[in-house]
C-alpha cells in the first residue's frame, strides 16, 4: 500500500506512520517540517495554512497514492485544498474527526445519526471553533471523495506520543508519590482510545474501503477512573496514596474537571457526551482496544525516555492541577 500521511510526525498522526511501516507500507509525509519524520518514509514539507502554496510540493511531486489519511484539527479550507487536490490522485482518504461534530449535549449512547452541529463549512478559514472545524473538515472530505472518505470520529485520545498533556501529568504527579487528589469515584467510567489501536483500525478500514462516520472509541466502562489512576501507581512504583474526592467539594473549591483534572468529569451532560457514546458500528468493523494498563506502561515507558516531560502543542491551554491548590483540597 502507499500511504500519504498529513501530518505523521506527532501523537495521532506519528501512531499512523509507524503502524503502516511495520506493515511493511511505501509511505509519504507530508509535513510543516517543525519536527524530524520518521525513519523511512519519504517527506515532503509544505504550510497547508498558507492555502493553495502552501501544498505546492504535493501538488509539484506528481505523485498518487492509495491511502491518505489526515488529522488536521485547525481551519477546514486546508482539509478542502488537500483533499480538492488528492481526489483524482488517491484512492480513498481518512479524516482524523472528533466526536465533538455531535449537537451538544450528545444524549447517552448516541450513535453515528445523531444531530451534527451546524454552521460548519469546508470553506471555514482563520479562527474556527473545535466542533465546527472538524465539522467542516468531515464536509471537505465527503466533497472531495464522496464514498471513498472514512470519518473516524474519535474521543479521548491517550497513549504514548500525547502532546495534550492529560495521561502525562497524571503519571508525572502520581510519580512524585504522598497523597493525590482523585476526582469523584474510582468506579466511574471512561471512554477512549489508544491512539496506537486507532491508528491501527484506520489503516485496516481504509485498506477494505470502508466509508462514512464510525464512532472510534473504546465501549463506555473500558476502564475506570480508578482502573486509570491505579494502573498509574503500580506503573510508576510511587507511593501514592489516591484520596478519592466528591465532585461537590472539588467544584466548590474552583477545581476544573477535565483541564485542571485531566479526564475526568463529573456526572451531567458533558460526562455523557464524552464519556458514554455509542461504540458498536466500530467494534462490528474490527475496533479493538488495548487494556488500560498497557496503554498507562507504554506512555510511562516513552515520557521517562524524553526525561519526563511531554511535548506539548502550541494551540492547546497546560492542563493539571495546580499544587496549591491540591494542596488546599488535601486540608479539607
Amino acid at each position: 500500500m502507499r500511504l500519504l500521511m498529513l501530518g505523521g510526525t506527532e501523537f495521532v498522526g506519528r501512531a499512523v506512520t509507524d503502524a503502516a511501516l511495520e506493515r511493511g507500507w511505501d509511505v509519504t509525509v507530508f509535513h510543516r517540517g517543525r519536527h524530524a519524520p520518521p525513519p523511512g518514509v519519504s517527506a515532503l514539507t509544505g504550510d497547508r495554512t498558507a492555502g493553495e502554496r502552501g501544498i505546492a510540493a504535493l501538488a509539484e511531486s506528481g505523485r498518487g497514492w492509495d491511502l491518505v489519511v489526515d488529522t488536521w484539527s485547525g481551519a477546514p479550507a486546508a482539509v478542502r485544498d488537500a483533499a480538492r487536490l488528492l481526489s483524482g490522485r488517491a484512492g480513498h482518504f481518512s479524516y482524523v474527526s472528533s466526536r465533538s461534530v455531535y449537537a451538544h449535549p450528545a444524549a447517552p449512547g448516541l450513535d453515528e445519526n445523531g444531530p451534527l452541529v451546524t454552521g460548519a463549512s469546508p470553506d471555514d478559514g482563520g479562527d474556527v471553533p473545535y466542533d465546527r472545524a472538524k465539522r467542516g473538515g468531515e464536509l471537505a472530505a465527503l466533497d472531495a471523495f464522496g464514498d471513498r472518505a472514512l470519518l473516524a470520529r474519535a474521543g479521548l485520545i491517550l497513549g504514548p506520543g500525547e502532546n495534550i498533556g492529560r495521561l502525562p501529568w497524571w503519571l508525572s504527579r502520581i510519580d512524585r508519590g504522598g497523597p493525590v487528589i482523585a476526582p469523584g469515584r474510582p468506579d466511574v467510567e471512561l471512554q477512549y482510545i489508544d491512539a496506537r489501536d486507532l491508528a491501527v483500525w484506520i489503516l485496516d478500514a481504509a485498506a477494505d474501503g470502508l466509508h462514512g462516520a464510525y464512532n472510534t472509541v473504546s465501549r463506555p466502562g473500558h476502564a475506570t477512573m480508578g482502573e486509570l489512576l491505579e494502573a498509574c501507581v503500580r506503573t510508576t512504583g510511587s507511593d501514592a496514596e489516591l484520596r478519592w474526592t466528591a465532585p461537590e467539594v472539588l467544584l466548590a473549591a474552583g477545581a476544573e474537571p477535565w483541564s485542571d483534572l485531566p479526564i475526568w468529569l463529573p456526572p451531567g451532560e458533558l460526562y455523557d457526551t464524552l464519556h458514554r457514546g455509542d461504540h458498536t458500528k466500530a467494534y462490528a468493523a474490527g475496533l479493538r482496544c488495548r487494556p488500560v494498563e498497557e496503554t498507562v506502561a507504554d506512555t510511562w515507558t516513552w515520557l521517562r525516555a524524553l526525561g519526563g516531560t511531554a511535548p506539548l502543542r502550541p494551540d492547546r491551554p497546560a492542563v493539571g492541577l495546580d499544587p496549591e491548590l491540591e494542596a488546599k483540597l488535601l486540608a479539607l
